[in-house]
């Protein structure tokens, strides 16, 4: 698991989209098991990741469908991602389960739903593409801290055997993670753990873990 952090502006977006192929570099290369991955089969590539980017959107369909995004879904698969990104409860309380539409642009009897819900939803649809990679930026963006806390808590779980890169901008966020990647200036100046960074006090992630951390003295 690792993070990606860094003030706005520091890269770390531009970073994912090379990453997923939606910019090709002007520069350098990516490489995939050592291989340039524009070598590959562009829909091939594309497969193994499973992206929630903060400009994520859900359709006025059933919510089954928006969690498989597509018309046909695996009800049993869809439910168990549902419940592991913390909308179990929600699930539990529709009317018509995976079948319960999604808004009432289409339906009368539609839900709607709020930015939390929609998060986890976007998080669900994420683990039922059961790609190896799977990228979240800032996933928790729109819950409350009881909710964070509880992706916080099973985020292994959640992302079981898959290699994760999270990206958020609160740092306390991201101690969990394996490694973190500091980004400034469009450029990487600092890798390592959380207790490896916040211990260089002269380092970037120093400043920026104090500059959040006095707001919860």
């Amino acid at each position: 698991m690792l993070a990606v952090v860094g003030m706005n502006g520091s890269g770390r977006a531009t970073f994912i989209k090379l990453l997923c192929r939606l910019y090709d570099p002007t520069e350098g290369e990516i490489l995939l098991n050592g291989i340039n991955i524009r070598k590959y089969n562009y829909l091939d590539y594309m497969s193994i990741f499973s992206v929630v980017f903060q400009d994520f959107r859900l359709f006025a369909f059933p919510l089954g469908q928006n969690v498989a995004a597509g018309v046909n879904c695996n009800g049993e698969r869809a439910k168990n991602c549902l419940i592991k990104a913390g909308f179990g409860e929600r699930l539990a309380a529709m009317p018509e389960g995976l079948e319960t539409y999604l808004y009432q642009d289409f339906s009368d009897s539609g839900v709607n739903i709020l930015g939390g819900e929609a998060q986890k939803i976007a998080i669900a649809r994420a683990l039922y593409k059961n790609s190896p990679f799977i990228i979240l930026d800032d996933p928790t963006a729109a819950l409350d801290p009881v909710a964070k806390a509880e992706i916080y808590s099973k985020f292994s779980e959640i992302v079981e055997d898959k290699t994760a890169i999270y990206i958020s901008h609160r740092l306390s966020s991201c101690r969990f993670c394996d490694d973190i990647v500091v980004f400034d200036a469009r450029e990487i100046v600092q890798q390592g753990s959380h207790e490896k960074l916040v211990a260089d006090r002269g380092g970037k992630y120093y400043e920026l873990w104090y500059a959040q951390a006095q707001y919860y003295a």
